[in-house]
């Protein structure tokens, strides 16, 4: 169940607490957010909405490792990642976030199992070991049979499979995905939208998404709104089987 204001059992996945951030501009302060606190359950499908400049982008950033707050606290699974160095912290993200974005960022002189398997040759896993893991989590995404092939020959919704799949690869605590279907078109989206359910709904995976759109979102098992950096609870969708 998801919770806002601080309101969890202390056994979430994810507990944000307090979180503000804010950047100078031009001398002055912008607060992109203003002590935010939600937490997160595994196993969770939780949709972020909002206007542009709200701050959704941000609270998956900080979420995520890949910035931090000007005041707060972030605690994933146990660990406080607030005040890790950066190379704790990059070995945290390898360990626990699976990033998807609206952009595919796909190398294009990889083929599609090469561009998965990236995120493990980081790892200790043997060669063999890493193969295993890659033809699984395309074959979770349905591109087994395109295993070979590279990013040009693929569809966008193809595409963005193989970013899903490079995003799951590694096993993570939970995913980001930030617009994940915002270049797709509609029947693409849809696809790529049952994909994420399923991924929630058969292999438990924790799934925090920034979206515009209303379809997506009601995909999602809560929507919480982000209006000028504060934290909205929005309606709990309930099941999305």
């Amino acid at each position: 169940m998801v919770r806002v204001n601080g309101k969890g059992s202390g056994n979430s996945l994810i507990q944000a607490r307090g979180l503000d951030k804010a950047y100078r501009r031009a001398g002055e302060e912008i607060h992109v957010l203003q002590n935010l606190s939600l937490d997160v359950d595994k196993g969770e499908f939780v949709a972020f909405m909002g206007p542009s400049g709200s701050g959704k982008t941000t609270l998956l950033n900080l979420l995520g490792g890949l910035d931090v707050p000007t005041r707060g606290s972030i605690t994933v699974a146990g660990d406080e990642i607030t005040n890790m160095s950066s190379g704790k912290l990059t070995e945290w993200r390898a360990r626990h976030v699976g990033f998807i974005f609206q952009m595919y960022n796909l190398i294009p002189v990889l083929t599609a199992f090469q561009n998965v398997e990236l995120p493990l040759l980081l790892t200790k896993l043997s060669k063999a070991e890493r193969r295993q893991h890659v033809e699984a989590a395309l074959t979770i995404v349905g591109l087994a049979d395109r295993m070979n092939h590279y990013p040009r020959q693929l569809s966008g919704g193809q595409e963005q499979r193989v970013a899903i799949a490079r995003a799951i690869v590694a096993d993570p605590s939970f995913l980001l995905c930030d617009e994940p279907t915002g270049d797709l078109d509609r029947k693409s989206a849809d696809e790529i939208l049952d994909l994420l359910k399923r991924l929630c709904n058969e292999h438990d995976k924790t799934i925090l998404m920034v979206t515009h759109d209303p379809a997506a979102a009601e995909c999602a098992q809560a929507v919480l709104h982000l209006n000028k950096g504060v934290l909205v609870e929005g309606v709990a969708i309930g099941s999305h089987a």
